[in-house]
């Protein structure tokens, strides 16, 4: 039985849908940010407003674990001290959630990186022998009913191409996908920044001769009419965010392919299309964190899984003046450059919770309404999945006590999966079980 099933409440009201606020263009939609003066996700009668912004979710992987005596939390006198792996969290420290402990059961059968990964956000069963099937992932339930309330379900993003390969009779589809719409289909990676922000913002997956904004620069004349002194610096920054990323993502397109991938030629010797994948890893990675900030500041979706890279991955670090090892060989030392690269994934994180900590939501701000969560398939590059890495930033709407660490290794039931059923609990979902667990987190 699907347990999601008894959910239909949680379905899109289409008539509620369609008086959402909307900045609109010709073949353009943008959602609006939350603003004091304008009922943004009002009522389904459209009679008042909704007192508070809705929870997001977000779901960063960082592929090969961490450095093995780097990454930990704890508190000392009140306050939450970060090893140097989290280092760059510490501004948010009071935010923070660490937890301990939990693992996969089903991930320990194979002891390698597919077998790891797979199921991360699933719990599930993994085939091997090159047939894929695996789980329908946490992001993914929530996409089919959460997800149905935007215009977007949910967004799932990538910086570095799947590997089809086998690996160890496991399929490499495993390491390369986090995220699955079903158990035997993964949910596909946009790697293109451009077509990321189209799906957010344009009616059709199609590149225009004009911008996003431009499109809608009228109808925006019209919304600052109506909308209050306060709120309307509030839109002033918002479109000039979008402003920013459209004028990013088309220079990113002039600069190189996916990076690991080394040309001949030190400069191409034609026209680069205009959408096209940044050379330079911290742009893609910093574009794809700019646009998941854009999809829950206009609630465009409320969902995004980010997949910084694979397991067994093999981006490489120049601008970190790592370039001599890939990501994969480098995880099996705990150096100094592994502790830089951990260091530039874990900013990632920061760089969103900084963002979203500026988007102010009424009493709260978006980072307070959200969920943004760090993991990997494995503690360090040794395989070690008897316990996974797991930091939390963001309050959940106010549901989650923050500037805690929790332990779970000497728990019996310390399943991944009751996280999973914690924070879907959040959003406002309760399915009876998930994966292996049948019971939430409560401390969560």
């Amino acid at each position: 039985m699907n347990p999601m099933a008894s959910y239909d409440a949680l379905r899109r009201d289409s008539a509620s849908f369609s008086r959402r606020s909307w900045l609109r263009g010709v073949g353009v939609t943008m959602a609006l940010p939350w603003m004091e003066s304008l009922s943004v996700w009002g009522s389904q009668d459209g009679s008042a407003k909704t007192p508070e912004a809705p929870v997001r979710l977000a779901i960063l992987f960082a592929g090969n674990g961490f450095h093995g005596s780097e990454w930990w939390a704890k508190e000392d006198q009140g306050k939450l001290q970060l090893g140097r792996v989290l280092a760059p969290l510490q501004d948010f420290s009071d935010s923070v959630l660490f937890i301990k402990g939990l693992y996969n059961a089903e991930a320990l059968k194979g002891n390698i990186h597919s077998s790891q990964t797979g199921n991360l956000l699933s719990g599930a069963p993994l085939t091997a022998g090159g047939e894929i099937r695996s789980g329908t992932s946490v992001d993914q339930m929530l996409a089919q009913t959460v997800g149905r309330q935007t215009k977007v379900p949910s967004l799932v993003l990538g910086c570095e191409k799947s590997n089809p390969s086998v690996h160890k009779n496991y399929s490499m589809i495993y390491s390369s996908h986090i995220s699955w719409s079903s158990p035997t289909t993964p949910t596909p990676l946009e790697l293109y920044p451009s077509l990321a922000f189209d799906r957010l913002f344009k009616d059709e997956n199609h590149r225009g001769d004009q911008s996003v904004l431009d499109s809608v620069l009228e109808h925006a004349g019209d919304i600052r009419q109506q909308i209050s002194s306060s709120d309307r610096r509030k839109f002033d920054e918002y479109l000039d965010s979008v402003r920013d990323v459209e004028q990013r993502i088309a220079n990113a397109g002039k600069r190189g392919e996916l990076q690991g991938w080394k040309p001949t030629l030190d400069k191409p010797d034609m026209d680069r299309p205009a959408d096209g994948i940044p050379q330079d890893i911290s742009e893609h990675m910093r574009l794809m964190c700019d646009i998941l900030v854009l999809g829950f500041q206009t609630d465009t979706t409320r969902i995004t899984t980010l997949k910084l890279n694979n397991d067994h991955s093999s981006l490489r670090f120049p601008h970190l003046g790592v370039d001599y090892m890939i990501h994969h060989l480098l995880s099996h030392s705990d150096t100094e450059d592994w502790l830089k690269v951990n260091q530039f994934f874990t900013q990632q994180m920061a760089y969103i919770a900084r963002r979203l900590s500026q988007i102010q939501e009424g009493e709260r701000t978006a980072l307070d309404n959200s969920m943004i969560m760090l993991c990997s398939s494995m503690m360090t590059g040794g395989h070690d999945a008897t316990q996974l890495p797991v930091v939390m930033v963001g309050k959940g709407g106010g549901k989650i006590h923050t500037g805690r660490v929790l332990d779970y290794k000497e728990n019996s039931q310390r399943q991944m999966c009751r996280l999973y059923l914690s924070m879907m609990q959040k959003m406002g979902v309760e399915p009876s079980s998930f994966g292996d667990a049948t019971s939430a987190l409560p401390e969560v």
